[in-house]
């Protein structure tokens, strides 16, 4: 019967796009999925005149989140590697509206996006209603705390670049106020400047080990002269039994020593109880000394995502959507990315929340919008997993790779590693902006690193 539906629901609209006005597709959220899906639709069915395409985003900019470690850690200027999503949509020809998902009517079939306002509050944009045809929900995700008291208040999430640009200014911070004092009372002992990841997932490990590099460039500096061992202390909490628990043990056992190598004291099996703005408490009952505490381990979908004019979501505020990525409850909206739960191979699991997943979400749902619009039966999603990196820095990057034409998943480091570690970012670009202006964005950073400070001071 659920098939039948959805066969009816996929023909009305197909052929309402051939009799009346162009199909309305609402993209709620411009990631890697949400972004990517808008500038393949736009290159097909926009250009044919068969669908209007709309982007909404709360942010002016897109930037891919697995480099926020690095934007966080001062290492890369997030400025130099952010997508205006206005020149986007001028370049492809889909719209583009600012603010953030307020309110769903699905029997209406429109959205409403909140009010814009500047620092000060002063309303730059009113709340509008978009209508749609098809809606697709690709809001990624949101920092969970897990109702750890004081996490929310003293522990920075690293969801966009502000939190990346909030981490680093309160780290430069520390910084200088331990260098001035150490300066100031030479003969007196000083307590290292500490700094909490709460998480060992892929985002903590990468961070630590960029926090490492950084600590080793600042010394450079005279405002941020100390010592890069005996003035830090940077600690990675994990309540698994070990760092990067998604992945095999052998990559957990290589990532624990690389991270020991690079001076990070890795706490596994302890458990965060609570964050204070001094001091982080765990499980073992010592309070551990914090200068900064970051959060890194869990996730959530939106909070307004159970809000939303009672669409199916689980436990974590995820849409729950079928294999064609249709929401259980309403076959015109559609989740993709962190914000949605994706049946996985394996009945009753679900799709991991990795940016791999939603590209591959966005190339499957500009194939399936054009059999929608067509009056076809839709295709379901199949995941094929590519493997995972862990970048060190400057030791290096690990982890595994998969292909259909391996029998297995397999091992991989060294120059290899890094080189298809830093290619995937470069296909990210590609994929929104063509060859031709990937290789010119590749060139131009390239050039700022060579003349320009490779840490940011300010």
């Amino acid at each position: 019967m659920a098939a039948l539906d959805q066969q009816a629901s996929t023909t009305q609209h197909g052929q309402a796009a051939l009799k009346g006005a162009p199909h309305r597709i609402v993209i709620v959220g411009g990631g890697v999925g949400g972004l990517g899906l808008a500038t393949r639709l736009s290159d097909t069915l926009g250009r044919n005149g068969s669908a209007r395409i709309v982007l909404v985003d709360r942010w002016p900019t897109h930037f891919w989140k697995p480099l926020l470690h690095e934007a966080a850690s001062g290492q890369l200027d997030p400025a130099t590697h952010q997508l205006q999503y206005a020149v986007q949509a001028q370049r492809h020809g889909f719209e583009f509206e600012q603010g953030e998902l307020g309110a769903l009517d699905r029997a209406q079939k429109h959205i409403t996006v909140k009010a814009l306002h500047d620092a000060d509050g002063r309303e730059i944009l009113p709340a509008r209603q978009l209508a749609f045809d098809t809606l697709v929900l690709a809001m990624g995700s949101v920092t969970q705390y897990f109702g750890v008291p004081g996490a929310a208040e003293y522990a920075l999430p690293l969801e966009s670049v502000a939190h990346a640009e909030a981490f680093r200014r309160k780290l430069l911070d520390a910084c200088l106020r331990a260098s001035h004092a150490r300066r100031a009372q030479p003969l007196q002992a000083h307590a290292p400047v500490s700094i909490n990841i709460i998480g060992a997932g892929a985002t903590g490990v990468e961070l630590a080990a960029a926090l490492r590099d950084t600590v080793r460039l600042l010394n450079r500096y005279s405002p941020f002269s100390l010592d890069p061992v005996r003035d830090f202390r940077i600690r990675l909490i994990e309540s698994s039994e070990r760092v990067l628990p998604a992945l095999t043990e052998t990559i957990s056992a290589r990532a624990q020593r690389m991270l020991v190598k690079l001076g990070v004291e890795v706490l596994n099996a302890t458990r965060v109880t609570e964050v204070r703005a001094d001091a982080v408490l765990t499980s073992d009952g010592a309070p551990l000394a914090s200068d900064l505490a970051i959060w890194t381990a869990g996730i959530s979908g939106p909070p307004v995502m159970r809000a939303l004019d009672g669409l199916a979501v689980n436990r974590n505020a995820q849409l729950l959507v079928s294999r064609s990525l249709q929401s259980t409850n309403d076959t015109n909206v559609f989740g993709l990315g962190d914000c949605a739960a994706c049946p996985a191979a394996n009945a009753g699991a679900f799709l991991a929340p990795r940016a791999q997943v939603a590209h591959q979400q966005a190339l499957f749902l500009a194939r399936a919008l054009q059999c929608r619009l067509a009056g076809k039966t839709l295709p379901e999603f199949v995941y094929r997993d590519a493997g995972t990196l862990v970048g060190f820095g400057r030791e290096g990057t690990i982890g595994n790779l998969s292909s259909s034409l391996l029998m297995r998943p397999v091992f991989v480091d060294g120059w290899l590693a890094t080189v298809v570690y830093k290619l995937i970012y470069r296909r990210h670009v590609m994929t929104l902006t063509g060859f031709g202006r990937m290789t010119f964005d590749t060139a131009s950073h390239w050039l700022r690193r060579r003349v320009q400070p490779v840490i940011r001071l300010h």
